[in-house]
């Protein structure tokens, strides 16, 4: 029985949700730019997760997860731009932005769990 994780499964519902952001601005509101941007960052932290479970050292797997950090720091730029320009409406904005936030908040702490148990 595979073990229950609970990163994986709430940046991997964050990933839909960026996927689905993604069919709206393209189907109703006709962008493509930014919509290329958020699908992009906003997609790349679930699969760096994925990736640092076969990191091949504990540097490696540390690496994968800073860059899921900074690829969900890109993300919050991205929902605050596509939200200040009128692509999506405020409710959309805060709850994509709170979700983001809680990533952030998340892989913040393992990182710096991490970097100090290598310390």
């Amino acid at each position: 029985m595979e073990e229950k994780n609970i990163l994986y499964d709430k940046i991997y519902a964050f990933s839909i949700r960026i996927v689905r952001l993604s069919q709206y601005l393209s189907n109703e509101k006709k962008e493509y730019v930014l919509n290329k941007q958020i699908i992009r960052s906003g997609t790349a932290i679930c699969a760096l997760i994925s990736e640092s479970k076969f990191a091949q050292s504990r540097a490696d797997f540390l690496n994968k997860l800073m860059i899921a950090l900074k690829e969900a720091n890109e993300t919050q730029y991205w929902i605050n731009l596509l939200h200040d320009t009128e692509y999506i409406s405020k409710p959309m904005h805060h709850s994509l932005l709170k979700d983001n936030k809680e990533l952030v908040g998340l892989l913040v702490s393992i990182t710096k769990t991490l970097k100090n148990k290598s310390i």
